[in-house]
């Protein structure tokens, strides 16, 4: 996400001071921890108490780690809806592109940078760009916000390789011409 994306994610989210933090970990450590330490009284209750007795403490402190475990959970995971809520309401401006139907795209920008790449491609393989091409790479450029700079980077770098691949068929086909020609002359 970019930084400015990011700042105001955390302003909207600061009125709720939603990040999982320490608390929400020590909740889930200490509820497990109890659950590991009931289960271990319930399998071995020991002679302090009466073994039944210790039976059903034992359970009762399982079952009360197991709340304390799911409660930090829980925590963690509201904190994380609202996160994603907050980034969904701002994505409704109209000053760019829908973040909230491209969630992926801004946590996985590297993957969507080799998907514009590989349009680039495709549609260098003619060894040309219709103008119906360059509106289509236009639109997902605008979607996946990647600057006219890097966009121009791929777009080279694909005309590039398209160049380089059919100059290397041009090369196999004289090759094989050639090939054919000295065979004849055997």
């Amino acid at each position: 996400m970019s930084d400015d994306v990011e700042t105001m994610v955390d302003e909207r989210l600061s009125v709720f001071d939603d990040e999982p933090d320490l608390n929400d970990w020590v909740e889930v450590m200490c509820g497990a921890a109890m659950v590991v330490l009931g289960m271990f009284h319930l399998i071995q209750p020991g002679e302090l108490v009466n073994p039944d007795v210790m039976r059903w403490f034992s359970a009762a402190v399982v079952a009360a780690g197991g709340v304390w475990a799911g409660h930090g959970l829980k925590d963690m995971a509201v904190k994380e809806i609202r996160r994603s809520i907050a980034i969904l309401e701002m994505s409704e401006s109209e000053e760019g592109p829908d973040h909230g139907l491209i969630r992926d795209v801004l946590l996985n920008p590297t993957a969507y940078s080799e998907f514009l790449l590989e349009s680039y491609a495709a549609a260098w393989e003619d060894g040309i760009i219709t103008e119906e091409e360059l509106k289509e790479l236009r639109s997902f450029q605008e979607i996946l916000g990647i600057t006219d700079e890097d966009a121009a980077k791929m777009n080279l770098e694909a005309a590039i390789s398209s160049a380089a691949k059919e100059a290397k068929e041009d090369a196999d086909a004289v090759v094989e011409d050639v090939k054919k020609k000295t065979k004849k002359g055997n």
